[in-house]
């Protein structure tokens, strides 16, 4: 059986089709809530982060994680709201929140399936994972009791909240890594590329690739060509800009990175002179983040695939026009937390369903 604490957004939580053990509305502080529900059995509470009388107060956010069990909570937090900012929502994951999304898709999937550290350490990365120390227990302020805030921003894990553009508080860097023979790494990141530099600028977004003189042909002077002795100072030399892209090539040390993808062009063709090259390789990348990329896969085919292989694919990405934008690339960027998918009928997709 479940709880529901609700406040601004009553109305999305009342259609929730789920067992109530207990629903409240209205606005209560952290320590009010605690004392309510430190004693009381539930499988899951879905907390409309409204209901939390100075909720943009990241203290209030530890009292609850300390009074409560954090994983039974869900955090819905309005979409577009204040606490959407990287800096914020990294705060939350290294207070032991890990459950936060702003639509009710979201919360649907987390009542089914809680997220785990890795599910949102990306956040942390790119706030910095650092919080400031919290000393002092919340205080209560009176000039904000009962007041009903009308507007703010928010952000999410890479699969429940949607992130605010802008700069990040820290260098993302993201890895790319071709598993079958020309799997697309090369032009993959071109396109991201184009798709973050709107977003964060042409300066704050750089492509470098190792080992290789590919990116010269797309004339761009942030997209460098370096080799393995001096992948690090160039890394270095771009340290402060929001997102690096790298193209690894045959580099082999990941640790350079936040995150990388391993791209397989999943025909028969590429598959079979993979395996015939290396037969234990699936059994090596089947805990990374595996795209199908330049895929022609249904459903049906990916699920057969991955149990044939014994993999789980992070992402299914068809072959794609790298001249214009496609949306199926801002998809994959905003499974990575680096996007935000807003309007229309994506403004749920974002950090709505996708696991990590």
């Amino acid at each position: 059986m479940n709880v529901i604490v609700s406040n601004e957004q009553q109305s999305q939580t009342a259609n929730l089709d789920v067992d109530i053990i207990k629903s409240i509305t209205g606005a209560y502080s952290s320590i009010e809530l605690v004392e309510m529900f430190k004693n009381f059995f539930y499988s899951k509470m879905v907390l409309d982060v409204t209901s939390i009388k100075n909720y943009q107060n990241i203290l209030e956010y530890k009292t609850l994680a300390d009074g409560l069990d954090p994983d039974k909570i869900i955090f819905f937090i309005p979409e577009g709201s204040s606490l959407c900012t990287p800096n914020f929502l990294a705060k939350l994951v290294t207070l032991g929140i890990y459950n936060f999304t702003t639509n009710i898709d979201g919360v649907k999937y987390l009542l089914k399936k809680s997220n785990t550290f890795n599910d949102v350490a990306h956040i942390q990365q790119m706030g910095g994972g650092v919080i400031e120390e919290l000393q002092q227990p919340p205080q209560p302020d009176p000039a904000e009791q009962g007041a009903q805030t009308q507007q703010g921003t928010f952000v999410a894990p890479a699969h429940h909240v949607q992130v605010q553009q802008g700069s990040m508080a820290r260098t993302i860097k993201i890895g790319v890594r071709n598993v079958t023979d020309h799997a697309g790494a090369t032009s993959l990141i071109y396109m991201f590329k184009k798709e973050l530099t709107s977003v964060f600028g042409e300066s704050n977004v750089v492509a470098i690739e190792i080992n290789k003189n590919d990116f010269q042909f797309y004339n761009d002077k942030n997209m460098i060509s370096t080799t393995t002795n001096d992948i690090k100072t160039v890394i270095e030399r771009y340290n402060g800009v929001s997102v690096l892209l790298i193209d690894l090539n045959d580099f082999e040390d990941n640790t350079i990175c936040d995150d990388v993808l391993y791209l397989l062009e999943p025909s028969t063709l590429k598959l079979n002179k993979l395996i015939r090259k290396n037969k234990h390789i699936f059994g090596k990348i089947k805990d990374k983040k595996i795209v199908f990329n330049q895929s022609l896969l249904t459903s049906k085919d990916i699920s057969e695939l991955e149990y044939e292989a014994g993999i789980k694919s992070f992402f299914n990405l068809p072959p794609v026009n790298d001249r214009k934008k496609n949306e199926i690339v801002t998809e994959l960027l905003a499974k990575l937390g680096l996007l935000q998918i807003t309007g229309g009928n994506n403004s749920g997709k974002i950090f709505g369903l996708f696991r990590r």
